[in-house]
């Protein structure tokens, strides 16, 4: 993936973390789409078993195509929505800023970034049966900017994202402090 796609990057910025949502939080709305694309065949084989299948005349037949072929598209769009939603949640981690983009929906999203020397606090939380065998999770981070809490939903090895934050933020307030002009002492 380019970064350049998704922010404008400093020239001093190099790429440290991309993170996104862990993939096995997709797998129930996917199962989800195999089955509502498999109800049209259902209904089928239950009114062509029974006998009295309704598409003998050709008007009939034209509606039922209409019928499932919108239903079709619905389900298609329902899952394209989805799947934009999930692949275009992103955060992304530089050796300056941490940027999150959340994709609220096809035509809303929003980005919001943060200094790392800004970061005041890190917290990661695994809840559940599902997010412990698989280490997905929820980090939180508190921040001094103006967004003051950044949370990362079903993040892979939460634990482990949360540390590297930590770890990117002291060496950047390192770097903060050191760069710093020094402070006059009041006369």
């Amino acid at each position: 993936m380019n970064i350049n796609s998704f922010i404008h990057r400093k020239p001093y910025e190099t790429k440290l973390i991309i993170a996104r949502r862990h993939f096995i939080t997709f797998v129930p709305t996917f199962f989800l789409f195999i089955l509502l694309m498999l109800v049209p065949v259902g209904i089928f084989f239950l009114f062509n078993n029974i006998g009295t299948f309704m598409a003998e005349s050709a008007v009939a037949r034209t509606i039922i195509v209409l019928l499932v072929s919108g239903y079709l598209l619905s389900v298609i769009i329902f899952f394209f929505s989805f799947f934009i939603e999930f692949y275009l949640d992103v955060t992304i981690v530089t050796n300056d800023r941490m940027v999150d983009i959340e994709q609220g929906s096809l035509f809303a999203r929003t980005v919001a970034e943060v200094d790392l020397y800004q970061i005041q606090d890190a917290t990661s939380e695994v809840k559940g049966i599902f997010p412990s065998i698989f280490h997905y999770g929820t980090v939180t981070v508190q921040t001094a900017g103006t967004v003051p809490k950044f949370v990362m939903e079903d993040v892979p090895q939460p634990h482990k994202m949360r540390q590297i934050l930590l770890d990117f933020s002291s060496d950047d307030k390192r770097y903060h402090n050191t760069s710093a002009p020094p402070v006059a002492a009041p006369a």
